[in-house]
Protein backbone atom coordinates (compact mmCIF):
# COMPACT_ATOMS: atom_id res chain seq x y z
CA UNK A 1 0.00 0.00 0.00
CA UNK A 2 1.71 3.24 -1.32
CA UNK A 3 -0.17 5.68 0.96
CA UNK A 4 1.75 3.71 4.16
CA UNK A 5 4.73 3.49 2.73
CA UNK A 6 5.22 7.18 2.15
CA UNK A 7 3.73 7.75 5.77
CA UNK A 8 6.65 5.52 6.92
CA UNK A 9 9.21 6.87 5.03
CA UNK A 10 7.79 10.57 6.52
CA UNK A 11 7.87 9.34 10.17
CA UNK A 12 11.53 8.15 9.48
CA UNK A 13 12.63 11.30 8.06
CA UNK A 14 10.98 13.56 10.74
CA UNK A 15 11.89 14.52 14.45
CA UNK A 16 9.27 16.86 14.69
CA UNK A 17 5.66 15.16 14.07
CA UNK A 18 2.54 16.47 15.89
CA UNK A 19 -0.39 14.10 16.30
CA UNK A 20 -4.05 15.64 16.56
CA UNK A 21 -6.59 12.99 17.15
CA UNK A 22 -10.59 12.50 18.28
CA UNK A 23 -12.85 9.71 19.35
CA UNK A 24 -12.12 7.30 16.58
CA UNK A 25 -8.09 6.72 18.59
CA UNK A 26 -10.51 5.48 21.16
CA UNK A 27 -12.75 3.20 19.57
CA UNK A 28 -10.30 0.64 19.18
CA UNK A 29 -10.00 0.40 23.24
CA UNK A 30 -14.02 -0.47 23.50
CA UNK A 31 -15.02 3.68 24.20
CA UNK A 32 -17.37 4.22 21.79
CA UNK A 33 -17.39 7.83 19.70
CA UNK A 34 -20.26 10.25 20.13
CA UNK A 35 -21.24 10.12 16.26
CA UNK A 36 -20.76 6.68 15.13
CA UNK A 37 -24.05 4.33 13.86
CA UNK A 38 -23.88 2.97 17.37
CA UNK A 39 -22.33 5.80 19.03
CA UNK A 40 -23.81 7.63 22.39
CA UNK A 41 -25.56 10.74 19.71
CA UNK A 42 -27.73 7.57 18.80
CA UNK A 43 -28.89 6.06 21.83
CA UNK A 44 -32.10 6.53 23.75
CA UNK A 45 -32.24 8.97 26.74
CA UNK A 46 -34.69 11.23 28.27
CA UNK A 47 -32.79 14.22 27.06
CA UNK A 48 -30.10 14.27 24.05
CA UNK A 49 -26.31 13.79 25.36
CA UNK A 50 -25.56 17.15 24.06
CA UNK A 51 -28.10 18.95 26.53
CA UNK A 52 -27.26 16.41 29.24
CA UNK A 53 -23.32 17.14 29.07
CA UNK A 54 -23.75 21.03 28.96
CA UNK A 55 -22.72 22.98 31.41
CA UNK A 56 -26.78 24.69 32.02
CA UNK A 57 -27.70 21.01 32.15
CA UNK A 58 -25.19 20.00 34.85
CA UNK A 59 -26.06 22.98 36.39
CA UNK A 60 -30.11 22.66 36.77
CA UNK A 61 -29.76 18.76 37.11
CA UNK A 62 -26.49 17.23 38.57
CA UNK A 63 -27.94 14.10 39.27
CA UNK A 64 -29.14 13.41 36.09
CA UNK A 65 -25.50 14.88 34.58
CA UNK A 66 -23.67 12.09 37.01
CA UNK A 67 -25.91 9.25 35.94
CA UNK A 68 -25.81 9.92 32.29
CA UNK A 69 -21.70 10.37 32.77
CA UNK A 70 -20.69 7.74 35.48
CA UNK A 71 -22.98 5.05 32.94
CA UNK A 72 -21.51 6.36 29.45
CA UNK A 73 -18.43 8.78 29.71
CA UNK A 74 -16.24 6.45 31.85
CA UNK A 75 -14.63 3.01 30.73
CA UNK A 76 -12.51 2.08 33.60
CA UNK A 77 -11.16 -1.28 31.68
CA UNK A 78 -10.46 0.57 28.50
CA UNK A 79 -6.72 -0.23 27.69
CA UNK A 80 -4.30 1.78 25.26
CA UNK A 81 -4.58 0.27 21.85
CA UNK A 82 -1.59 0.37 19.02
CA UNK A 83 -1.78 3.63 18.18
CA UNK A 84 -1.81 5.20 21.61
CA UNK A 85 1.58 3.06 22.09
CA UNK A 86 2.84 3.99 18.00
CA UNK A 87 2.41 7.58 19.70
CA UNK A 88 4.29 7.21 22.50
CA UNK A 89 7.13 5.10 20.50
CA UNK A 90 7.74 7.96 18.86
CA UNK A 91 7.82 10.07 21.72
CA UNK A 92 10.13 8.34 23.43
CA UNK A 93 12.28 8.08 20.20
CA UNK A 94 12.52 12.05 19.89
CA UNK A 95 10.10 12.21 16.60
CA UNK A 96 6.84 12.96 17.96
CA UNK A 97 6.86 16.24 19.40
CA UNK A 98 3.16 16.37 21.39
CA UNK A 99 -0.10 14.49 21.34
CA UNK A 100 -3.38 16.77 21.14
CA UNK A 101 -6.25 15.15 22.08
CA UNK A 102 -10.35 15.80 21.87
CA UNK A 103 -10.33 12.80 23.93
CA UNK A 104 -10.94 12.61 28.19
CA UNK A 105 -9.86 9.18 28.69
CA UNK A 106 -6.29 9.09 29.62
CA UNK A 107 -4.78 6.52 27.38
CA UNK A 108 -2.58 8.74 25.74
CA UNK A 109 -0.39 8.93 29.44
CA UNK A 110 -1.60 5.51 29.99
CA UNK A 111 0.11 4.14 27.30
CA UNK A 112 3.27 6.27 28.13
CA UNK A 113 3.17 8.94 26.48
CA UNK A 114 4.32 12.76 28.01
CA UNK A 115 3.64 15.65 26.28
CA UNK A 116 -0.15 15.72 25.82
CA UNK A 117 -2.70 18.55 25.31
CA UNK A 118 -6.39 17.61 26.31
CA UNK A 119 -8.08 20.12 24.62
CA UNK A 120 -11.63 18.58 26.41
CA UNK A 121 -10.06 17.68 29.35
CA UNK A 122 -10.06 14.85 31.81
CA UNK A 123 -11.97 12.29 33.70
CA UNK A 124 -8.73 11.66 35.67
CA UNK A 125 -9.15 15.52 36.58
CA UNK A 126 -12.44 15.94 39.15
CA UNK A 127 -12.81 19.50 41.46
CA UNK A 128 -15.04 20.95 44.35
CA UNK A 129 -16.32 23.50 43.25
CA UNK A 130 -16.72 25.29 45.89
CA UNK A 131 -13.32 24.88 47.66
CA UNK A 132 -11.15 23.55 44.97
CA UNK A 133 -9.70 20.31 46.27
CA UNK A 134 -8.86 17.96 43.67
CA UNK A 135 -10.31 14.28 43.47
CA UNK A 136 -8.97 11.12 41.01
CA UNK A 137 -11.49 9.23 39.51
CA UNK A 138 -12.15 6.47 42.14
CA UNK A 139 -13.15 9.26 44.51
CA UNK A 140 -15.91 10.04 42.31
CA UNK A 141 -16.88 6.57 41.48
CA UNK A 142 -16.95 5.58 45.42
CA UNK A 143 -19.53 8.20 45.73
CA UNK A 144 -23.46 7.15 44.88
CA UNK A 145 -25.41 9.86 42.62
CA UNK A 146 -23.91 13.56 42.71
CA UNK A 147 -20.28 13.24 44.47
CA UNK A 148 -19.10 15.58 47.05
CA UNK A 149 -16.54 17.18 48.72
CA UNK A 150 -16.03 17.00 52.86
CA UNK A 151 -17.02 20.60 52.02
CA UNK A 152 -20.05 20.51 51.19
CA UNK A 153 -19.30 21.39 47.43
CA UNK A 154 -20.55 19.46 44.29
CA UNK A 155 -17.21 18.25 42.66
CA UNK A 156 -17.01 18.56 38.57
CA UNK A 157 -14.90 16.25 36.28
CA UNK A 158 -12.08 18.49 34.85
CA UNK A 159 -13.84 17.99 31.34
CA UNK A 160 -15.17 20.43 28.80
CA UNK A 161 -18.92 20.66 28.78
CA UNK A 162 -21.03 21.71 26.12
CA UNK A 163 -21.19 26.02 26.62
CA UNK A 164 -17.94 25.78 27.94
CA UNK A 165 -14.59 27.41 26.61
CA UNK A 166 -11.50 25.60 25.78
CA UNK A 167 -8.89 26.66 28.31
CA UNK A 168 -6.88 29.33 26.46
CA UNK A 169 -3.24 27.92 27.60
CA UNK A 170 -3.81 24.47 26.24
CA UNK A 171 -4.93 25.97 23.40
CA UNK A 172 -2.05 28.48 22.31
CA UNK A 173 0.59 25.74 23.22
CA UNK A 174 -1.10 23.33 20.92
CA UNK A 175 -1.09 26.29 18.05
CA UNK A 176 2.70 26.37 18.91
CA UNK A 177 3.18 23.09 18.62
CA UNK A 178 1.27 22.62 15.05
CA UNK A 179 2.98 25.78 13.69
CA UNK A 180 6.36 24.43 13.82
CA UNK A 181 5.41 20.81 13.23
CA UNK A 182 7.63 19.46 9.85
CA UNK A 183 4.68 16.29 9.92
CA UNK A 184 1.18 16.97 11.21
CA UNK A 185 -0.58 13.50 11.36
CA UNK A 186 -4.40 13.95 12.41
CA UNK A 187 -6.27 10.75 13.06
CA UNK A 188 -9.69 9.19 14.25
CA UNK A 189 -11.39 12.68 14.06
CA UNK A 190 -14.58 14.25 11.67
CA UNK A 191 -12.94 17.57 11.33
CA UNK A 192 -16.56 18.86 12.43
CA UNK A 193 -16.00 19.83 15.84
CA UNK A 194 -15.33 23.44 16.51
CA UNK A 195 -12.69 25.40 17.76
CA UNK A 196 -10.49 22.64 18.27
CA UNK A 197 -10.56 21.78 14.46
CA UNK A 198 -9.87 24.99 13.76
CA UNK A 199 -6.63 24.19 14.96
CA UNK A 200 -5.27 22.02 12.03
CA UNK A 201 -4.78 25.78 9.95
CA UNK A 202 -2.24 26.47 11.63
CA UNK A 203 0.10 24.07 10.22
CA UNK A 204 2.45 25.56 7.50
CA UNK A 205 4.05 22.77 6.38
CA UNK A 206 3.69 20.05 3.63
CA UNK A 207 3.05 16.78 4.94
CA UNK A 208 -0.29 16.80 6.45
CA UNK A 209 -1.66 13.25 7.09
CA UNK A 210 -4.94 12.25 7.57
CA UNK A 211 -6.09 8.94 8.72
CA UNK A 212 -9.84 8.11 9.03
CA UNK A 213 -12.40 5.45 8.43
CA UNK A 214 -14.66 8.01 6.70
CA UNK A 215 -14.32 10.86 4.38
CA UNK A 216 -13.41 14.32 6.10
CA UNK A 217 -14.30 17.84 5.13
CA UNK A 218 -10.35 18.30 4.83
CA UNK A 219 -9.07 15.54 2.89
CA UNK A 220 -8.61 17.62 -0.08
CA UNK A 221 -6.42 19.60 1.68
CA UNK A 222 -4.40 16.67 2.79
CA UNK A 223 -0.37 15.70 1.43
CA UNK A 224 -1.57 12.24 2.29
CA UNK A 225 -5.06 10.64 3.05
CA UNK A 226 -4.57 6.91 4.53
CA UNK A 227 -8.15 5.07 5.21
CA UNK A 228 -8.94 2.59 7.45
CA UNK A 229 -8.84 2.16 11.75
CA UNK A 230 -6.08 4.50 13.02
CA UNK A 231 -4.92 1.27 15.36
CA UNK A 232 -4.35 -0.93 13.13
CA UNK A 233 -2.53 1.26 10.30
CA UNK A 234 -0.24 2.30 13.11
CA UNK A 235 0.44 -0.97 13.73
CA UNK A 236 1.52 -0.99 10.28
CA UNK A 237 4.10 1.46 10.22
CA UNK A 238 5.27 1.96 13.71
CA UNK A 239 6.97 -1.51 15.30
CA UNK A 240 5.69 -2.05 18.61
Amino acid sequence: MKELDQLRQWIAESDNIVFFGGAGVSTESGIPDFRSVDGLYNQQYDYPPETIISHSFYKRNPEEFYRFYKNKMIFQGAEPNAAHKALAKLEAQGKLKAVITQNIDGLHQAAGSREVLELHGSIHRNYCTRCGEFYSLDAILEQEGVPHCQCGGIIKPDVVLYEEGLDQKTMETAVSYIRHADVLIIGGTSLTVYPAVGLIHYYQGKKLVLINKSVTPLDNQADLVVSGKIGEIFSRVVEL
